[in-house]
């Protein structure tokens, strides 16, 4: 057994968890409610999710690869679930570079990081970002996933250079600098 797979979840208090049919692949979808909001996550033929009062156990089908597989999987992405309905996920970001800013102009991002024009981020539903001193960016939600793809998406607009260090960072992160060509000789 997956030693991931095989650990209960423990319900905290104020959470909802139903097992509906139907679903992106057409066998079930887990539905966790809680006080930061609603997710959903569909899930594949060969798992079953068993709700039992205040503990949900994830158990497998058969000893297939696959199921093995899927059963580790499932079992963190519900606990990821449950986790952001009651604390939620946040990324921090920070822009480096003079002249490089960024504001809130209703739910949209507006970037100025060195380029001829502005960028301009739409927020998703679901997704809270929050700009302070013009250069520290925090986003967060109760969705893990898509917390860390709209951070990395903003990163991506300009990822740090090696050799001064400029561009948009995650909170902590460790640039390696190069050097230049004049310091080798």
């Amino acid at each position: 057994m997956s030693r991931i797979g095989k650990k209960e979840i423990q319900l905290p208090q104020g959470v909802d968890i139903k097992v509906v049919d139907g679903g992106e692949f057409g066998y079930k979808k887990i539905v966790v409610k809680g006080a930061k909001g609603e997710l959903e996550q569909s899930i594949q033929r060969g798992v079953d999710v068993i709700v039992d009062g205040a503990t949900v156990n994830v158990t497998r089908v058969s000893d297939s690869k696959q199921d093995r597989a899927y059963h580790g999987l499932y079992r963190t992405l519900i606990n990821n679930m449950v986790e952001g309905v009651v604390t939620g996920y946040k990324k921090d970001l920070e822009i480096v570079g003079i002249g490089y800013r960024a504001e809130m102009q209703g739910n949209k991002l507006v970037l100025s990081v060195g380029y001829s024009h502005k960028i301009n981020f739409e927020s998703p539903a679901g997704i809270n970002i929050v700009v302070t001193d013009q250069v520290n960016i925090s986003v967060d939600g109760a969705d893990k996933q898509l917390v860390g793809e709209v951070a990395a998406k903003i990163r991506a607009y300009r990822k740090p250079e090696p050799y001064k260090g400029k561009g948009i960072r995650y909170k902590g992160e460790k640039i390696r600098k190069k050097s230049t060509k004049g310091a080798a000789k």
